[in-house]
């Protein structure tokens, strides 16, 4: 299955642009990945940290939810992590991303390298190609990286963590080589993404996982920067650029001011406040909670049409979750979802 559209511009890429579209697109974060069973059987014979970087396994996992379910966009299979490789990072994954040398002054800071995607992460860009020639042409892939701030916390925590709290005491300890680093990581980001369009990933995301653990102040001051910085190289590319800072409804209005297309948000604002905050020029992207899919399949659809009603039916809304799916998700409930969607909203 594959989704329609009407125009000669895929629906999804319309909608980003806030454009009329014949239905709104919908497609979801981690749809490719571990709810899925032919993901599993996959993964049952590669590592991880090998399937990232094996293209031909990559662009299968990729293009697997494609097949199906109707979305109206693909998203790359990597990880956040794969381009700090190339800047002289040292990774394990166990089974999340273990820096093995956190960073923690400004000299090691100054050791990294602003690498060039061709030479540092051929394997992704390998992907994209793969991925995009197998597409069909109303399903456009999106390429994506992690928001500066967001490697930051795992560069200098040196693994996940709810609070992470050492990466948030090094920005009050060290801003001079907070505001270095997140300078790099920008630059290396911009030049990592604009390399997946320029191998056809039609529109760009910025994964910014961990921009609700700051208040607004020190959100203006490091995460809003780096992350203008990333966008601020990619605008002349006019591919749609897509910013999803999870648990950011306290930071929307500075989010407002970033030159970003669509931006993403959780379920803890409701998609019509989200509107009134961002202005009319922003497309938005979500918000049904992800829980919800595991709802009987009546209350599932009560759940999509309040995120719709929330939306207003005008141009400008991207259906998806307001996180990634849960590996324990029955994939009859993302089939429903998608449909449903595709049904309800039919113009």
């Amino acid at each position: 299955m594959t989704a329609n559209t009407t125009t000669e511009t895929p629906t999804f890429l319309a909608a980003c642009r806030s454009e009329p579209t014949s239905h709104t697109p919908v497609w979801i974060m981690r749809q490719a990945g571990r709810y899925l069973p032919e993901y599993r059987a996959i993964r049952k014979t590669v590592d991880f940290l090998t399937l990232t970087k094996t293209p031909e396994l990559a662009a299968e996992v990729t293009l697997q939810p494609t097949r199906r379910f109707a979305l109206d966009a693909a998203i790359l299979f990597s990880d956040i992590m794969t381009p700090v490789e190339g800047m002289g990072v040292s990774l394990d994954f166990s089974p999340g991303p273990v820096v093995t040398n956190p960073i923690r002054d400004a000299a090691r800071i100054e050791e990294l390298r602003v690498p060039n995607p061709e030479e540092s992460v051929p394997f992704v860009l390998e992907t994209v190609r793969a991925v995009v020639g197998a597409l069909p042409k109303d399903v456009p892939l999106i390429g994506f990286a992690g928001a500066p701030f967001t490697l930051f916390c795992y560069l200098v925590e040196g693994r996940g963590s709810k609070t992470f709290s050492t990466a948030k005491s090094f920005l009050f300890a060290e801003p001079e080589a907070s505001h270095q680093l997140l300078e790099k990581l920008a630059d290396t980001m911009a030049l990592y993404l604009g390399a997946q369009a320029a191998a056809g990933a039609r529109a760009l995301m910025i994964f910014d996982s961990w921009a609700g653990l700051l208040g607004p102040e020190q959100y203006r001051r490091f995460a809003l920067p780096a992350v203008a910085r990333v966008i601020e190289a990619l605008k002349p590319l006019d591919v749609p650029l897509i910013y999803f800072p999870n648990q950011g409804a306290t930071l929307l209005e500075d989010v407002a001011t970033v030159d970003v297309d669509v931006v993403g948000v959780d379920w803890r604002l409701p998609l019509s406040k989200v509107r009134s905050l961002l202005g009319s020029r922003i497309s938005v992207q979500g918000n049904l909670d992800p829980a919800a899919l595991f709802a009987p399949p009546d209350e599932l659809k009560s759940q999509i049409d309040s995120v719709l009603a929330e939306a207003g039916g005008q141009p400008g809304h991207v259906f998806n979750l307001g996180h990634g799916i849960e590996r324990t998700t029955n994939p009859d409930a993302v089939a429903l979802l998608v449909d449903y969607v595709h049904e309800r909203t039919e113009r």
